[in-house]
């Protein structure tokens, strides 16, 4: 990937001054390491009347696959050889904006403490970059840097100059020109729209993406026209980033509008106002009960079988008690949805020691499962069909003989509580059953006596005085005896 800043000068304002503002001389050729490659900064030319910068990333095409995990395009399971031979070592794109943040980061920040007064002073820009994705054409490329205060010229580029007839492709060559922005705003215009324009990142895509967004951003996206698009793109549809993000800016440029502080439009409500708390979501109150039992137990190796998307092992992490956490799912793709949840290839080697994710079936026995302190089924065994728990008991019950064994499952007589449910419907469509408590307390003490264990039950939720509470859970304690025979073996 290569990108060119170029400016022109005078005697009294010498084009090298663009050297201090990036920090870097322009008798020097520097290198920096960065996660996926290295980065090059260079002065092709630097005098008096013109000084152009040059960087050049050098993309490390398997440490991409192996840092990125998966993540973005070309990296989906399904596509191996996409990983290595693809368009991310040549074209602009995150990795580019993420190279000009780490390369340039005090330019962005628009400070120079070498001469303080350069900064704020806007000068005559050319910026260059040869090819460049742009999912929308160069339609959008105008539409995106235009309103800025840039020119503009953007050149499609051929998918085979040997055949014009095939058309164009999704690349084009941009050259962007400018007299009145400062080398600050137009840095930080790229490291937005690079990304926007791909129209994809290299990177898992959490809520502080946000704040780089608006910080970013600051002065020049509260009034973009595309405003919605950039927002999206970069947070990478994600809607609940895009909410957030859009209803701060809608703030920013409320208070812009008011020449006010957004602290003052964001404070509507007065101090001392009573405000409606929230109730707290079913999905927390039941890892609350299984984290409060767990702890009573005092089990300090748990395993979390059908773990899902990991948010219970998220939640087991946050406790030091804990010191070893097994996540078990049958779906690859929920494992590969709660290694992202927990940041598992950004994780500090101590904790990522505590934690393992493992793909297996709980309808056999598994001899990994063996040995471990306390088990949990939170939201599982509906889940399954009504003639394959036998063999979810035994494989849990039987075989692996934790110390502790958690289950939880609907109680179906709380249904009618719940306005939007259509009576006799499940509360998920891939439910098989949904018990009443008899029914419930009936399986699990069975259980419990074939496998030598003993059950206490637990309401999740509010326990309504006729129908009980939304959810049930069985806490199963190995009796005195088997936990014996159990540590033996």
């Amino acid at each position: 990937m290569f990108l060119t800043i170029s400016t022109t000068g005078t005697p009294e304002r010498p084009a090298t001054d663009l050297g201090f503002l990036l920090h870097k001389h322009p008798d020097k050729s520097q290198a920096f390491s960065t996660s996926y490659g290295r980065a090059y900064v260079l002065y092709p030319e630097a005098d008096t009347q013109r000084c152009t910068a040059a960087l050049l990333l050098e993309v490390d095409a398997v440490a991409l696959v192996r840092r990125g995990k998966g993540k973005g395009r070309g990296g989906a399971p399904d596509a191996a050889l996409a990983q290595y031979v693809n368009d991310r070592p040549y074209a602009a794109s995150s990795l580019l904006a993420v190279a000009l943040s780490a390369v340039f980061s005090s330019a962005m920040r628009g400070v120079c403490a070498a001469k303080p007064e350069l900064p704020s002073q806007s000068r005559p820009l050319r910026i260059e970059v040869p090819v460049l994705p742009a999912r929308g054409g160069p339609g959008l490329v105008r539409s995106l840097f235009e309103p800025l205060g840039w020119t503009v010229d953007v050149e499609p580029v051929a998918l085979d100059a040997e055949f014009p007839e095939w058309g164009d492709s999704r690349y084009v060559r941009l050259v962007l020109e400018s007299q009145t922005l400062t080398l600050a705003e137009s840095l930080r215009h790229l490291y937005v729209l690079l990304p926007v324009l791909d129209d994809a990142k290299h990177y898992w895509v959490a809520s502080d993406e946000v704040d780089k967004l608006l910080r970013a951003g600051e002065g020049w996206l509260p009034e973009h026209p595309e405003q919605k698009l950039i927002t999206s793109r970069y947070l990478s549809r994600r809607w609940s980033l895009t909410r957030q993000a859009m209803e701060r800016l809608e703030l920013v440029r409320l208070a812009e509008a008011d020449d006010s502080e957004v602290e003052e439009i964001d404070n509507a409500v007065a101090a001392g106002t009573e405000t409606e708390e929230k109730p707290t979501p079913l999905a927390v109150q039941r890892r609350e009960a299984i984290l409060a039992a767990l702890g009573a137990s005092g089990a300090a190796r748990v395993l979390d079988l059908g773990c899902g998307q990991g948010q219970l092992v998220q939640a087991l992490l946050k406790e030091p008690k804990f010191t070893e956490i097994v996540g078990v799912d049958v779906s690859m793709r929920a494992l590969t949805i709660a290694s992202r949840r927990l940041k598992l290839d950004r994780m500090g080697e101590r904790q990522a020691s505590r934690v393992k994710l493992m793909q297996g079936s709980l309808a056999y026995t598994d001899n990994r499962l063996k040995g471990y302190d306390a088990a949990v089924l939170s939201e599982v065994i509906e889940h399954l069909d009504l003639p394959r728990l036998p063999a979810l008991e035994y494989a849990v019950f039987g075989a692996a003989r934790p110390r502790t064994v958690l289950v939880t499952t609907p109680n179906v007589e709380y249904n009618v509580r719940w306005e939007s449910l259509p009576a006799g419907h499940v509360r998920h469509g891939d439910h098989r059953f949904e018990w009443t408590r008899e029914e419930f307390r009936a399986w699990a003490r069975s259980v419990a006596e074939r496998h030598g264990y003993e059950a206490a039950f637990v309401p999740v939720g509010p326990d309504d005085p006729e129908v009980g509470p939304p959810t049930q859970m069985a806490v199963f304690t190995l009796s005195a005896g088997n936990e014996k025979e159990a540590k033996a073996a």
